[in-house]
C-alpha cells in the first residue's frame, strides 16, 4: 500500500521539515483525562468541544458524580455529543485513565518552579511534529475546576501547556479550554477542511443581460431618472457595472421584477 506523505514544520526559522506518513497520524490515539471534576455541565461541554474536533475518548478520573455521564445537565451540554458520552468511561485512578498514553500534557495557568517545562500548545505542539516519529497516544490532564491539577499529576507529564490569555486575566471555564486545547491539536494533525458554502450558479447570458437592462432603462425612463433627450452614459455605465457583478438567471429576474414595479408604480402616478 503507498502511504501518502504529510509535511509538518519544525522549529521556526529552521531547515528540519519533516514528513509523517498519513497512516503513522492516524494510528496516534488521543484521549482527554479530566480528573476530579465537579461540574456535572463541564463534562457535557467537555464532550461537545471534543466532537466538533473530531475526538470521542474521554477518561474522567473520580468525578464529584457517579452517574455523571447521564445526568440532564450533562447530556443538555452535550449538546448532541451524545456519542462521546456513551464512549466515555469513569476510572478510580490516574494510572487506569493513561493506560497506553505515551505522551502526557497537563494543563496550567501558571508555571510551576519544577517539573516539566511550560508551552504554549502551538508551540509545544509544532515541537513535536518536527521532533521525529510521533507518540502512539497522546493524553491531554485537565484537573478539577477549583484547585486544578495537583502538582504530583503535573510531574507525571512530559509538558504542562499553558493557554496564552490576557495577563491580567487567565481564568478560562474547562470546557473551553478543552476546546482550545482539541482546536490547536487537531489544526496540527492537519486540520479539517473548511466546509465549501458557495453554490454554483449558472451565470446570466448576453441575451437576458441585454433585456434587463432594456426594462431598466425604460423603468429610469417613467420614473424621471433617466432623460432620453440626454442620456449620456447612464446605460452604458449600468452595462459595466452588471458585466463585473455576473448576474444569475435568477439575479436577473430579480431585476426585472424591480424594474416592473417601478413602471406600474411611474404609470400608476401618471392617471
Amino acid at each position: 500500500m503507498v502511504e501518502e506523505r504529510v509535511t509538518k514544520p519544525g522549529d521556526a526559522g529552521g531547515d528540519n521539515t519533516r514528513h509523517f506518513t498519513v497512516p503513522a497520524l492516524f494510528r496516534m490515539r488521543t484521549r482527554f483525562v479530566l480528573i476530579q471534576t465537579s461540574h456535572a455541565g463541564n463534562v457535557g461541554g467537555v464532550a461537545r468541544a471534543m466532537k466538533v474536533m473530531g475526538f470521542d475518548d474521554l477518561v474522567l478520573v473520580q468525578p464529584r458524580w457517579a452517574n455523571v455521564l447521564r445526568r440532564e445537565e450533562t447530556i443538555q451540554r452535550a449538546s448532541g455529543a451524545n456519542d462521546v458520552l456513551a464512549k466515555a468511561r469513569i476510572v478510580d485512578t490516574l494510572d487506569e485513565a493513561l493506560d497506553g498514553m505515551s505522551h502526557l500534557c497537563a494543563t496550567a495557568m501558571t508555571p510551576r518552579d519544577f517539573g516539566p517545562p511550560t508551552r504554549s500548545p502551538r508551540e509545544h505542539f509544532n515541537e513535536m511534529m518536527g521532533a521525529g516519529d510521533p507518540p502512539d497516544g497522546v493524553a491531554f490532564l485537565f484537573g478539577s475546576e477549583r484547585f486544578g491539577m495537583r502538582n504530583e499529576d503535573v510531574y507525571r507529564c512530559h509538558v504542562a501547556l499553558s493557554i496564552p490569555t490576557a495577563p491580567d486575566f487567565g481564568s478560562l471555564n474547562l470546557a473551553a479550554a478543552v476546546q482550545l486545547i482539541a482546536y490547536d491539536w487537531r489544526q496540527a494533525l492537519g486540520g479539517f477542511g473548511a466546509p465549501d458554502t458557495l453554490v454554483e450558479r449558472p451565470q446570466a447570458d448576453a441575451k437576458a443581460l441585454a433585456g434587463m437592462l432594456e426594462h431598466l432603462e425604460r423603468a429610469l425612463v417613467a420614473v424621471d431618472f433617466l432623460d432620453p433627450e440626454a442620456p449620456k452614459k447612464l446605460m452604458p455605465r449600468l452595462n459595466q457595472l452588471f458585466n463585473r457583478a455576473a448576474p444569475s438567471e435568477e439575479e436577473i429576474h430579480i431585476l426585472r421584477g424591480v424594474a416592473k414595479a417601478m413602471l406600474q408604480t411611474a404609470d400608476r402616478a401618471k392617471r
